[in-house]
């Protein structure tokens, strides 16, 4: 693994393998350091007091229980492509699959900003935006969302053209039906709408 960088609290760096961390100091954070996924970012909470040294230490053996932690829901079907890089070669695999390898974006990238819209695609630049919102969710929805926005590589608008390219997916139905739930939850304050990534918090103690 490879080994990631001292952050300062609060300023996402990006480890060889492209994952982004954010490191967070706490004085009232004194036997325990814990780790989770927020907004996209690698988060590891440590004790105020740890050295440099501890900090690399620790953030190493955290990012590696997110990555088993990770490697577990994936065999349940529920991780998502964890980088940019990872989330564009998939985009393509999604395009040869579905498409025909017709949709061919320029760069396919996780945002925190699309605070209306699960995704977004720029036909003259051949840009795909996906919100972070999406990445606690179910691969087929993902994969969903990511058949719509190439599609719109091809065909702008929602007509019966760039449907019948989106149905070419199996899951579109299913998919379509799970955001609407989600969509309807949130409007009635039954659903988070960011901030902290819906999966499980990894935690260690420390000892003497």
């Amino acid at each position: 693994m490879a080994r990631p960088p001292a952050a300062d609290a609060g300023v996402p760096q990006v480890t060889d393998d492209g994952t982004p961390v954010v490191v967070r100091r706490s004085s009232r954070r004194r036997r325990t350091v814990a780790a989770f996924w927020e907004d996209g970012n690698a988060v590891v909470a440590i004790p105020a007091s740890f050295t440099k040294s501890q900090e690399r230490e620790w953030v190493q053996r955290m990012l590696a229980k997110l990555k088993k932690q990770g490697e577990r829901r994936n065999a349940q079907g529920r991780r998502r492509p964890a980088t940019d890089q990872v989330l564009a070669e998939h985009a393509a695999q999604l395009s040869r699959t579905y498409l025909g390898g017709r949709a061919v974006p320029t760069s396919v990238r996780w945002v925190g900003n699309q605070n209306s819209r699960w995704g977004s695609a720029t036909p003259a630049d051949g840009t795909i935006r996906l919100s972070n919102k999406l990445q606690p969710m179910p691969q087929w929805v993902i994969d969903y969302v990511l058949v719509h926005e190439l599609a719109h590589l091809l065909v702008a608008g929602h007509n019966a053209d760039f449907w019948r390219l989106v149905e070419a997916y199996p899951e579109t139905q299913r998919a379509k039906a799970f955001l609407e739930g989600v969509a309807f939850a949130t409007s009635r304050g039954l659903a988070p709408e960011s901030g902290r990534d819906n999966q499980p918090e990894c935690a260690a103690e420390l000892t003497d």
